[in-house]
């Protein structure tokens, strides 16, 4: 008989409750049993869909309620390090959306607290390693099959941002997807960032440094560089080009259909992440399902979202003081090689 898993979701806002509707749906071998929220009226109204679901405000309440296994943090960044030390303290499998922790100095302390577990129980939701197009071209980066990486270009557009989103936001939470896809397609680690701010858009927010650039430099000699745009206008994208001593590949692309009517072609762009990386949403869920069972890690772990962290932190400063910026990185722990 196959085992269900036992999930606790803390957090219901939109990627919480994006999440709670997979499992059960999409994502076999789990069921969400228990939810967390500090707003009362949304947990309550998301357990009431959950056959045998518990409603807490405290997450700790949650993780401790019968039968989880498991938990899947997706409140705010700031709230994840108190989060995921419970959830330790229980050795309880976790899935944290990124970031890991807003800062360095608290994506440490998980790490410490696994390392005195002595296993790794913490993945982060970078969700592109994923993606089938990402996972195509970290195979073809690792056959060397364009020769040595010396350029990945990258633009991340966003169709609007929300109107809590603030200049930081771009980098921390949004660039720092390819912070990650970067350090994983390469195999190397980002060791220094510059942020170039163009004239802001007419179309963002007072106050919005958006469009950026940013430049980020690896350990191996490449160079990455990132477009983010958040309010581009016309939907959301994801692109990313490698370009190699022999050769250059290319994703993000793609459409599911092309029309061809009235003297005209055209496509759909997607307007959300939800919608342009579902696949790689569920097949991140499916795998941590079956690792967590395990009491494994299937993906990106607490050095993974501690090394972010730490490039965030620079691009940050870089943005304020318009200078290179080195990325500082503790050695790597044995757990973590």
């Amino acid at each position: 008989m196959t085992r269900t898993l036992g999930i606790a979701v803390i957090g219901t806002g939109k990627m919480g409750a994006d999440h709670v509707r997979r499992f059960g749906r999409t994502v076999g071998g789990a069921r969400v049993v228990a939810v967390a929220d500090p707003d009362g009226d949304r947990v309550k109204e998301v357990a009431a869909g959950l056959e045998g679901a518990s409603a807490h405000t405290d997450p700790a309440a949650a993780m401790a309620a019968p039968g989880v296994e498991a938990v899947l943090i997706a409140s705010p960044g700031p709230a994840h390090e108190e989060a995921i030390l419970r959830a330790l303290e229980r050795e309880l499998p976790v899935l944290c959306e990124k970031p890991l922790t807003p800062d360095p100095a608290g994506a440490l302390r998980i790490m410490e607290a696994e390392q005195r577990l002595g296993r790794r129980l913490v993945q982060v939701g970078f969700m592109r390693r994923f993606d089938a197009e990402y996972e195509r071209l970290k195979a073809l980066l690792d056959a060397d099959g364009i020769g040595r990486p010396l350029f990945l270009h990258c633009r991340h557009r966003n169709a609007s941002s929300p109107s809590f989103f603030t200049s930081d936001m771009l980098i921390s939470d949004s660039v720092v997807h390819e912070v990650d896809a970067a350090r994983w397609l390469l195999g190397q680690e980002i060791t220094a960032v510059t942020v170039l701010s163009p004239r802001p858009s007419a179309a963002a927010p007072a106050g919005l440094s958006d469009p950026r650039l940013v430049l980020m430099e690896t350990s191996g000699g490449a160079v990455v560089d990132v477009e983010i745009f958040v309010n581009c206008g016309f939907g959301y994208q994801v692109q990313c080009e490698a370009v190699g001593e022999a050769g250059s590949a290319r994703i993000g692309d793609g459409h599911a259909m092309v029309v061809q009517s009235a003297g005209r072609w055209g496509g759909e762009i997607a307007q959300d992440f939800t919608v342009r990386f579902s696949d790689a949403y569920d097949r991140q869920l499916r795998r941590w399902v079956s690792a967590a069972a395990r009491g494994r890690v299937a993906g990106p772990d607490a050095w993974d979202g501690y090394a972010a962290a730490a490039v965030s932190e620079a691009g940050l400063a870089a943005a304020r003081e318009g200078v290179r910026t080195a990325v500082e990185l503790v050695e790597r722990p044995a757990l973590y090689r």
